[in-house]
């Protein structure tokens, strides 16, 4: 009985002692976010055989594409376990159908996407029309674009993610692509 006693009366004492050890104030941990950088993006000339050439970041690396298509490449970026597919089509009477091919693979995202933004692309002294798709969300695919000067050529564009897609964390490595994906259409010469 003396022994619970004494653990009657020193549990008090043992609390008290719990809570002044503490001491100071608590302060809740801030939020620590992931800092990525990437190098800035410096840009060459991809010269082909086919009939378009633009600039693509130095980053990339230039692969064909696998299904082995004349004029389709991939633009792989290591670094941020990403690729750019850009593909090339003749145009022979199918413009309807490959700017529709083109609009449907980006609203195929919508289920996942919170927001698409579109923007138009116009170069009317080059002949180069068509429009960049930003997909917000966690999508498979945060950028994509189609271009055309609506006679001969049809470009079109997306970039994927060799990640499970979270949009949190891939969107510094996402506006990158972007950004170099806007300078693809920027920098598209016919042949």
């Amino acid at each position: 009985m003396n022994r619970r006693r004494l653990l009657v009366l020193m549990t008090p004492v043992f609390v008290a002692m719990l809570l002044m050890a503490c001491g100071g104030e608590t302060l809740p941990k801030p939020k620590a976010m992931l800092r990525l950088s990437y190098p800035t993006a410096t840009y060459d000339t991809l010269q082909t055989a086919c009939a378009y050439a633009f600039e693509k970041n130095t980053l990339a690396r230039l692969s064909t594409a696998k299904y082995n298509k004349k004029c389709w490449y991939n633009l792989d970026y290591p670094s941020l376990k990403a690729t750019i597919y850009v593909s090339y089509h003749p145009v022979r009477n199918n413009l309807d159908s490959l700017l529709r091919d083109a609009q449907n693979l980006t609203q195929e995202h919508v289920v996942k996407a919170d927001e698409i933004i579109q923007e138009p692309y116009v170069n009317l002294q080059d002949k180069v029309y068509g429009r960049l798709y930003k997909v917000a969300g966690n999508a498979a695919s945060q950028a994509q674009f189609y271009i055309t000067d609506s006679l001969r050529h049809f470009v079109s564009g997306s970039a994927y993610f060799k990640v499970r897609p979270n949009y949190d964390s891939i969107l510094p490595a996402a506006n990158y692509l972007y950004n170099d994906i806007r300078h693809i259409v920027e920098t598209i010469q016919w042949q």
